[in-house]
């Protein structure tokens, strides 16, 4: 069926993306904020660090997970109603969690509903940025990015300044109005920039040799579940692909650590008497910093001249991400702690702009968003497990300084497995082709011809081979 899409770069789209901004920093800046709440929350409910944990992981493993569902609602209903469907959930979870008594409640609200409408907001915002821009999509992409860094940067400051004069309850109350903005960002789209069927008045022609519809038989149920699984989550891939079963496997292991200092480090501090407005402007410097060194690192990691090696860097960024780490074991000083976000920054930047960039490498593109989904499936669940093992790690030591220990393990292990599993891959890849260009040479040689390999050269040449009949 024909398909529309509006010019795309046009005046408009660039209006489209400061919208896709504000809603990136919406959805994924909000929840480097909930570390301010950790300490009130666990007063409150009377909960463990475990407890308490699993609100920030719900929150932010449904921002991953929703994707596949997110998917099929863009191409059911397009990016317009999806990113304003996701508004009004992130906004509904919100508003009704600061009524909430429990906190398994809280799970639901907060955590589920809120980190649900979150996803749906942020990935059609991305499928959005794919339509309206194609010439300069890499630097709208970087550009649009900045909104991730301005609310790692706002959010911290705006949850201290409210939670000081309101409390826990109403922050959350003025949050799901912050969060409903999601829906005016939605409503920038026009509906002519997603694709939509045309409507066309000639009537489609039915073969004679087909039955009627119908009478045709109907699919089973399973078959098209088959069908959906196979076409939103690549699991022959992952079955057959080499790098994207090592990247996939490396990248799960990786955000057993990744999202811990966004969660802990905030009490942390204030644990070890650092002031709670200081604390919370640890975050906010590290959302600061990626203000400009995400746009950097995005643009950097577009060029050509770094394709073979983007997989090598961000196996870099994240061996750097988890050194950085063991800085929070050795001191608590805030001018120290000051000095590690910074590092952290470029660490963080870097692993932003690559994690996706480096799967478009690994996977071919027309396979590419039933990757994806795989992809983030199967890491959200680490995102899940990750926080509550930690704060159980905290319940049974009373030591943040092991949480820390943590994540740098998860991060430094996934580094080294994934750098090593990459040039063991490339070694086995250049042998096979050595071994195949032999052959090619081999089956070119006409009959009578020896293959001899210089000693002193990697050349190979032909010798013709003389052959000596006698008497005896």
């Amino acid at each position: 069926m024909p398909q529309a899409l509006e010019r795309a770069e046009g005046c408009w789209s660039w209006v489209v993306l400061l919208a896709c901004l504000v809603a990136q920093g919406l959805t994924l800046g909000f929840p480097t904020c909930i570390g301010i709440f950790f300490t009130e929350l666990q007063h409150e409910f009377q909960a463990s660090n475990s407890e308490t944990s699993w609100f920030p992981s719900i929150q932010t493993a449904m921002l991953h997970a929703g994707g596949p569902l997110c998917s099929i609602l863009v191409g059911r209903f397009g990016c317009r109603v999806t990113m304003m469907l996701g508004g009004a959930l992130a906004s509904l979870g919100m508003v009704a969690s600061s009524f909430c008594r429990t906190l398994s409640q809280l799970y639901l609200t907060a955590g589920f509903i809120t980190g649900l409408g979150m996803c749906f907001s942020f990935q059609s915002s991305i499928t959005a940025m794919g339509l309206y821009f194609t010439r300069w999509r890499v630097l709208a992409n970087a550009l649009a990015s900045v909104g991730v860094s301005l609310g790692i940067m706002l959010w911290p400051l705006l949850s201290r300044y409210l939670l000081e004069d309101l409390g826990w309850r109403g922050t959350f109350l003025i949050f799901g109005g912050v969060l409903l903005h999601g829906c005016v960002c939605g409503a920038i789209l026009r509906p002519g920039a997603i694709l939509r069927p045309v409507v066309t008045s000639v009537a489609p022609k039915i073969r004679e040799d087909l039955p009627p519809p119908s009478k045709r038989p109907t699919r089973g149920f399973l078959v098209a579940c088959g069908q959906a699984i196979q076409r939103h989550l690549a699991f022959d891939i992952l079955l057959h692909n080499a790098g994207y079963r090592v990247y996939t496997l490396g990248v799960v292991w990786m955000i057993m650590g990744f999202p811990l200092p966004h969660v802990f480090l905030v009490p942390y501090a204030t644990w070890h008497g650092v002031d709670e407005h200081r604390a919370a402007l640890l975050i906010s410097i590290i959302g600061f910093s990626n203000i400009f060194l995400r746009p950097m690192a995005g643009l950097v990691a577009g060029r050509q001249d770094f394709a073979s090696h983007r997989k090598y860097l961000f196996s870099l960024a994240t061996l750097l991400n988890g050194l950085t780490n063991l800085v929070c074991t050795v001191s608590a000083d805030f001018r120290v702690l000051v000095g590690y976000c910074l590092v952290y920054s470029v660490s963080m930047s870097g692993i932003g702009a690559l994690l996706f960039q480096v799967l478009m490498d690994i996977v071919p593109m027309d396979r590419f968003p039933s990757a994806l989904g795989l992809f983030t499936i199967l890491e959200s669940i680490s995102i899940l497990i990750s926080p509550p093992l930690a704060g159980l790690l905290l319940d049974t030591t009373n030591n943040f300084s092991y949480v820390f220990y943590m994540s740098s393990f998860f991060l430094v292990s996934a580094a080294l497995f994934m750098s090593g599993s990459f040039c063991a891959l490339r070694k086995k890849e250049r042998q096979s082709r050595q071994v195949q260009a032999e052959g090619a040479v081999t089956e070119a040689a006409p009959e009578g011809t020896l293959i001899v390999e210089d000693t002193d050269s990697s050349e190979k040449r032909l010798h013709t081979e003389i052959m000596y009949v006698t008497s005896v």
